[in-house]
């Protein structure tokens, strides 16, 4: 069995291709369109060696990942590579429990920021900091990485391959960032249906009324900074891809890719503004 100069297997031929694998979108550059996808990818690229992440990325892109399951605390997947039986590949991090999620669920839905996000279907930046303050971090630090591949080296390319594949599917729905923690799409969005209202919060723009007799001596004077009238973009923006989210797929595909897939670069491309 062939090994480098530090003892590590490797293969000697290139893997066998695969009809129908997954390959990521993106042939070239980096992995990843969303915030969430990216924050994903800059841990990895932060925590495991480089050239071990450039072998995945070139197996992820060539559709070497024949499928791959998401369960509560663990990815699996199969990685076909150069002998004739795919490899086993897995990947786990800690589930939260029952008991952690009602408060997370509980923080996230007395804010309506949050609240109105997640149910139009997007993930705002602010929830990564909401689930640090709870203790509870949202994104891994460390990954528990196994391959049934004898290569002795962390990530192989086969566990590599099947991150960058994961990275790609939180861009199509980022609620599989939450479900890798232990709930869903239907069970989070259904939690907080059954939450109450967020309480309204004080306008900080209001100014209580007085009569005129009282604000002679100041009625010129701003009662506020001039700085808080400024205009703020909205924090809050439906994604243009909405609707491909929320209705079911068509089951069509062109060239083993699902049309839905093939349709949303369309959509964003649409709301992006001509330069």
């Amino acid at each position: 069995m062939p090994v480098d100069p530090e003892g590590r297997w490797f293969e000697t031929s290139g893997p066998i291709r695969v009809d129908g694998g997954i390959a990521v979108r993106a042939k070239r550059g980096k992995i990843g369109e969303q915030w969430w996808s990216r924050r994903f990818v800059d841990i990895l690229e932060r925590t495991c060696a480089s050239g071990r992440l450039a072998r995945g990325r070139s197996y992820a892109r060539q559709g070497q990942v024949l499928d791959f399951t998401l369960a509560p605390g663990q990815v699996t997947g199969r990685v076909q590579g150069s002998r004739p039986d795919p490899y086993q590949v897995s990947i786990a991090i800690p589930a939260y429990e029952e008991t952690q999620w009602t408060v997370a669920l509980s923080a996230l839905g007395s804010q309506a920021l949050y609240r109105a996000a997640l149910l139009a279907g997007d993930m705002p930046h602010e929830i990564v900091e909401l689930f640090d303050e709870l203790d509870l971090p949202l994104f891994p630090s460390t990954l528990d990485m196994r391959c049934s591949c004898p290569d002795w080296g962390v990530p192989c390319k086969h566990v590599s391959a099947v991150l960058y594949v994961l990275a790609e599917a939180f861009d199509d729905d980022p609620f599989l960032v939450l479900a890798w923690r232990g709930r869903n799409r239907d069970e989070v969005l259904t939690a907080l249906r059954g939450l109450p209202e967020p309480t309204e919060t004080i306008d900080p723009l209001a100014i209580e009324e007085e009569p005129l007799d009282r604000r002679l001596t100041d009625f010129y004077t701003p009662s506020i900074s001039l700085s808080r009238l400024r205009e703020r973009p909205a924090r809050i923006t439906a994604p243009p891809e909405l609707l491909l989210r929320v209705l079911d797929p068509p089951p069509v595909r062109v060239r083993h890719i699902p049309l839905a897939d093939i349709l949303r670069p369309a959509y964003r491309d649409l709301a992006d503004p001509p330069a």
